[in-house]
């Protein structure tokens, strides 16, 4: 199984970054995805989900901030990402996982920085 994730890089407070994780080893369309965020000295925090089925959720922190979607037939998921801050600086980590979880595997993680 391999998530490749994609899309961070540097970018103004306010700016947007698309983030990519594309999957491959897995029957896509049948896992559920996350994101993952972990800033350094903090705790991994869990940013969205999106489930098989297309229903998606977020954390309080970046709700009506980023959007998660995904494209069975690319065996990707995308993170749109606005209105970024510096506190959303953090590595970015794409994971998915079957029936009732999200994190049965990961990816490397892609790096987000946000200058103020």
């Amino acid at each position: 199984v391999q998530l490749v994730e994609s899309g961070g890089g540097l970018v103004q407070a306010g700016g947007s970054l698309r983030l990519s994780c594309a999957a491959s080893g897995i029957t896509f369309n049948v896992y559920n995805m996350g994101w993952y965020r972990q800033a350094p000295g903090k705790q991994r925090e869990l940013v969205a989900t999106i489930t098989s089925s297309g229903t998606t959720n977020y954390a309080d922190s970046v709700t009506g901030q980023f959007t998660n979607s995904r494209d069975n037939a690319k065996n990707t998921v995308f993170m749109q990402t606005h209105s970024l801050k510096p506190e959303d600086t953090a590595l970015y980590y794409c994971t998915a996982g079957e029936t009732g979880t999200v994190n049965d595997y990961w990816g490397q993680g892609t790096q987000v920085t946000v200058s103020s």
